[in-house]
């Protein structure tokens, strides 16, 4: 969407469009971005890196409709602010008013440090109640998936174990420097053990080719260098959107790490209003709408329409796995080392 649109949507509750399954479930209607003040006053926000510059364009949206507001953005990859944020504490330094990541490892890692203001009641109150957390707010939410090439791999012959996968003889591709590989491994670790995951890495390693990043590992699909690559929904979703024919498809595992629906969300950092005002504008249904259908991205507040090109929710079979659990994430990290995977 032009961000004209979307800046047009935000003043006055534009179409969605058309319907799609509901991800967000029933419930009672979204806020909508008429109904909130503009914002005012000084805001710092760290963001992190990710969804093709679309987090960014909502950021502008809002600033463009908040003339008062003293915006003041850090970008950089969410593990790496979140780092840093750890560090400025750590040092007596606050600088950030809010934190906005792409994942719940980076969001934990900060709450944990004791930085974080509790969430109102009534912002997370509009939530999927699994995504209500007391020390962050859950904005989006992202499917963990094995993207294949249909013309390469018959679907018919891909498990619906991601462990299961050690024991195949297709190429791989993986991203294990980026985050959201890197929360899917941790959930994989929670989930089935140390053991177990250290002798799924070793028995991928070999078949695996690495990129930098998840979009580049389903784009490798789509060349035919490899036959299949684990990556969040939305890279394969946003590649067929440009490309209609691209030869990459979505296959799901069931109650496992390869199916974890992790989120994006905020950590509020600094006093006042103003932050928590800037988290009610990212709930409303125009920013929830956008990040569906552009972003690719699962609403998690009621009435919102999901993105094009997922199966029913009621297909997917996600673990049961508290997201805050994954910002224990130097176990994963000193697992992957040894495996010679980072």
């Amino acid at each position: 969407m032009d961000r004209r649109v979307f800046l047009r949507a935000l003043a006055a509750a534009g179409a969605l469009g058309p319907a799609r399954p509901a991800w967000a479930g029933p419930g009672a209607a979204a806020v909508e971005a008429s109904a909130l003040p503009a914002l005012a006053g000084p805001l710092t926000v760290y963001l992190g890196r990710g969804e093709g510059g679309l987090y960014e364009d909502v950021v502008a949206a809002i600033r463009d409709r908040s003339p008062a507001l003293d915006l003041k953005i850090r970008r950089g990859p969410s593990a790496a602010l979140a780092n840093t944020l750890v560090a400025e504490a750590g040092a007596g330094v606050r600088r950030a008013d809010l934190f906005w990541a792409i994942d719940a490892g980076s969001l934990g890692l900060v709450a944990g440090a004791d930085m974080a203001r509790p969430v109102p009641a009534e912002v997370t109150e509009q939530l999927r109640p699994e995504f209500r957390f007391s020390d962050w707010t859950a904005i989006s939410g992202r499917i963990r998936t094995v993207a294949y090439n249909p013309e390469r791999v018959d679907p018919a012959a891909l498990p619906t174990d991601i462990m299961a996968f050690a024991d195949g003889d297709e190429r791989i591709g993986w991203a294990p420097a980026y985050g959201a590989f890197q929360s899917f491994l941790t959930a994989m670790r929670l989930l089935e053990g140390e053991a177990a995951t250290r002798q799924w890495l070793a028995a991928i390693k070999p078949r695996a080719s690495a990129y930098a990043g998840e979009l580049g590992a389903v784009m490798a699909v789509t060349r035919g260098e490899v036959d299949l690559a684990f990556a969040n929904h939305y890279y394969s979703l946003r590649l067929k959107q440009g490309m209609p024919d691209a030869p990459v498809a979505l296959h799901f595992t069931k109650d496992d790490a390869g199916c974890l629906v992790n989120a994006s969300g905020v950590v509020l950092l600094g006093p006042g209003e103003t932050p928590v005002d800037f988290v009610r504008w990212l709930l409303t249904r125009e920013v929830q709408a956008y990040l569906a259908r552009e972003a690719y991205e699962l609403p998690l507040v009621p009435g919102v329409p999901g993105p094009a090109g997922l199966p029913p929710t009621a297909e997917i079979d996600p673990p049961a796995l508290d997201l805050t659990r994954l910002a224990d994430l130097r176990p994963t990290l000193k697992l992957m080392r040894e495996s010679g995977v980072l």
